[in-house]
């Protein structure tokens, strides 16, 4: 299966460019689902369809859906859902209260992805097309299987192992006094079951020949930034970006001059996307004189984005992380696009090396012929970052 992310700033266009896809994909005889993960869906709007939380028929090998977080979660939740609200209860809320609280902030973005990799794993599908939530959502989405494996790997194993040991000895006391059982096994396991799900997408995700990332812009200052700093964070998940989609260019007929002073901005930008983005390849769709709506519009924008190209193909690929081995040991190498040095913060913690853009974290956890080493510095080059490695009393400590 191969799966083609959109995303882009809210109202960029990047719900129109998900469905165009579709459209051509589907007319290209694949079997083609389009799941939009956005809470606030416009999905159905666009194809001028009613769409549910299950796969609709839109026209031949074209399928669409909205995701219905409160489903996933009752789904594959359900349990620990209902564990918590008792715990809850017992300490006093009432129902509603402790059913509202039952819902971990984030959720919804977590079963978005558990979503996606059921239709991954099911195998229904030649493509699926995600219209995700506007970037920084979407930014938190793709960030959880990587996230989750740092606290399942320092907190919630280790628990584990505690929690099942002291069970037997603690729960005659603890429930009459508390009002609510300890969790069991089974109640323990599940998330571990359902961090694996994640996890197991972590790798699909990071897989170039099939997951793409497609941003979407606008020719306007803000959103350029919103998207150069995707690029860069998507990067430092090693998450690949193959295409820019640069939305809502005024045609050169327009020649009121009400549009003079946007015209000439937009040269300017145009030429900026074009430059900052390299050598990522970029595709222009004009301003349309009316809303896209409906599969007619959607038809025309799907010729003007693709032609007779094969959307579903990688039109760039390359790869985030690299390890080099050297005179004096080892250079990590990766590929952080448009992020100055001054933003970037590294460390090293036994076999995980920390780096901070921003307010992005990643803990990498190091191969073994890298974490029995220690850092010797780093340099930046154009938009890599190289960390040296080297053994244990070599060379000066940076």
């Amino acid at each position: 299966m191969r799966l083609i992310l959109m995303t882009g700033k809210g109202g960029v266009g990047k719900t129109s460019m998900a469905a165009a896809t579709g459209l051509r994909c589907a007319e290209l005889g694949y079997k083609t689902l389009v799941l939009s993960t956005d809470p606030a869906h416009s999905l159905a709007d666009s194809f001028d369809l009613e769409l549910g939380h299950e796969p609709k028929e839109v026209r031949p090998n074209l399928w669409g859906a909205e995701l219905d977080a409160l489903q996933e979660l009752e789904h594959n939740w359900g349990m620990v859902k209902r564990y918590i609200t008792e715990v809850l209860q017992a300490r006093g809320l009432d129902g509603v209260q402790a059913e509202e609280l039952a819902i971990l902030p984030g959720m919804d973005e977590i079963f978005g992805l558990v979503r996606v990799f059921r239709h991954h794993q099911e195998g229904n599908y030649d493509v699926l097309i995600i219209d995700s939530a506007p970037t920084g959502t979407a930014l938190r989405l793709l960030s959880v299987p990587d996230v989750a494996g740092w606290y399942m790997r320092r907190l919630y194993k280790p628990l584990e192992k505690v929690a099942m040991y002291l069970r037997p000895l603690v729960e005659p006391i603890f429930r009459p006094l508390a009002g609510f059982s300890l969790p069991d096994k089974q109640m323990m396991d599940l998330p571990y079951e359902f961090y694996e799900k994640i996890d197991a997408l972590g790798k699909i995700l990071t897989d170039h020949t099939v997951t793409s990332v497609r941003l979407v812009t606008n020719p306007e200052k803000m959103v350029i930034k919103e998207s150069l700093r995707a690029h860069a964070y998507l990067g430092l998940y090693d998450i690949s970006v193959d295409l820019v989609i640069s939305n809502r260019i005024i045609p050169d007929e327009v020649q009121d001059p009400y549009f003079q002073y946007w015209k000439e901005n937009q040269k300017i930008y145009r030429q900026e996307i074009i430059d900052n983005f390299s050598p990522l390849p970029v595709k222009e769709v004009p301003l349309y004189s009316r809303e896209i709506c409906g599969l007619a519009a959607l038809e025309k924008l799907k010729e003007l984005l693709y032609g007779d190209e094969d959307p579903s193909k990688v039109y760039y690929s390359v790869n985030a992380f690299e390890i080099r081995q050297t005179r004096d040991g080892f250079e990590l190498e990766l590929r952080i696009p448009g992020i100055p040095k001054d933003q970037v913060q590294l460390s090293k913690s036994a076999d995980e090396l920390n780096i901070r853009i921003g307010n992005h974290r990643r803990n990498i956890v190091l191969p073994q012929v890298l974490a029995a080493l220690r850092t010797n510095g780093a340099d930046m080059v154009d938009d890599r970052i190289i960390v040296r490695f080297v053994e244990e009393g070599d060379g000066p400590k940076k």
